[in-house]
């Protein structure tokens, strides 16, 4: 099966001075991906809105199908990639951090709200997501969907490796000092679940945050086949299926669980 070429983007650094702005950042991260052969581009927590948002979250919180959704749509049906993106969710009067995926058609694939939300920013203006196990599938490889704190978690990364995800997105908005995370966690949980994890995070400062960038493509072997730094970046690198049933063949953790003896975890 042919690899498939994904894009992260990590950026633009900082506040977004508008969604407008934002936007006009994504067709141009966009048309680089394309132009590098990517198939799918994916972008930061909150990447439309910005992350420290404040009070401000629930003026700037739109629709699954709001005027932003729709650009975004217009952008990947323009470029003809698939594009995954962080924004703040308005469904009545509940908002909700999350993580939608438009195909290069531009129709929706996949929609996910963040289950494990972080810090009392977070719990204050979020409501969790009751939906663990969001997939969709693009050009034979078998995505799923979790966002920045959820990807922390071994539960949940290794649920997406038993419902047969090959390549995990992971769009996040991490600030320092939690560098263990892209450094390690992430590699961490791509090789004991077996799958392939982007991580794209944010860069910059939004107030008193700082965040560590660092974002990565973590394949099942442990190895990081791209790495961006602390600064704007768009990395680009390949989802091998052979590399991961080779990987799999190799590495028989799924196989050789006992989850019988597991009934204590939940």
């Amino acid at each position: 099966m042919t690899p498939l070429r994904i894009a992260l983007y990590q950026g633009p650094s900082g506040v977004p001075s508008s969604t407008a702005d934002s936007l006009d950042a994504l067709a141009a991260a966009a048309r680089r991906a394309r132009a590098a052969g990517a198939r799918l581009l994916l972008t930061n927590e909150l990447y439309l809105t910005g992350y420290a948002l404040g009070e401000a979250v629930r003026e700037l919180a739109e629709p699954a199908t709001g005027p932003a959704a729709q650009a975004v749509a217009r952008i990947a049906a323009e470029h003809g990639l698939a594009i995954g993106y962080g924004y703040p969710e308005r469904d009545g009067e509940t908002i909700f951090n999350s993580l939608q995926l438009v195909g290069p058609d531009g129709a929706r694939l996949a929609h996910y709200r963040k289950t494990h939300l972080f810090g009392a920013y977070e719990s204050t203006y979020f409501t969790p997501g009751e939906e663990p196990l969001v997939q969709a599938d693009l050009d034979g490889v078998r995505l799923g969907l979790l966002v920045c704190y959820d990807v922390e978690f071994p539960e949940t990364v290794r649920a997406h490796a038993l419902a047969g995800t090959e390549l995990l997105l992971a769009p996040t908005a991490l600030m320092r000092p939690y560098e263990i995370v892209p450094q390690t966690i992430i590699p961490a949980r791509a090789w004991e679940s077996q799958l392939y994890i982007a991580y794209a995070n944010r860069c910059g400062a939004e107030g008193d945050l700082e965040f560590a960038g660092l974002s990565c493509l973590a394949a099942p072997d442990g190895t990081v086949r791209a790495r961006a730094g602390a600064g704007e970046d768009l990395i680009i690198a390949d989802v091998d299926p052979a590399l991961l049933a080779a990987s799999r063949a190799e590495n028989t953790y799924l196989s050789d669980r006992r989850p019988e003896l597991y009934g204590s975890l939940t």
